[in-house]
């Protein structure tokens, strides 16, 4: 599938880019954060599940030097149509001055789960 065909197939109607699945990563100071903001997100339909990842370690670069703290990692499932205004909640309550927020598309998948997702960010 091209970048702008719709994530999934099967039956749904008025798909198109802007109603394709796509996978929010985000990266939090910590889980607390990361289970409030995603709660927040679900809550508000902008997406239809919240997983936080393990701790891990991020190495960058900030303000010239080269940085490295433990971080936790989140994947949000959604809709490209949704981005703008996951990215928007996100930012608000977001505890970094620049927050990790990417989309990323959906290819394909399990036609039932990526149908959930539409139907739960409906």
């Amino acid at each position: 599938m091209g970048s702008r065909e719709p994530a999934r197939g099967g039956g749904s109607q008025g798909e198109g880019p802007l109603d394709a699945l796509v996978l929010l990563y985000v990266t939090c100071a910590d889980a607390d954060e990361a289970r409030r903001i995603g709660r927040d997100v679900v809550g508000a339909r902008l997406a239809a599940c919240a997983n936080v990842l393990a701790p891990h370690t991020a190495i960058y670069r900030w303000e010239g030097e080269v940085q490295e703290d433990a971080e936790v990692a989140m994947i949000l499932k959604t809709r490209a149509s949704l981005v703008d205004a996951a990215t928007a909640r996100i930012k608000a309550s977001h505890s970094y001055s620049v927050p990790c927020v990417v989309a990323l598309p959906v290819a394909a998948g399990n036609p039932e789960f990526l149908d959930w997702i539409a139907e739960e960010t409906a």
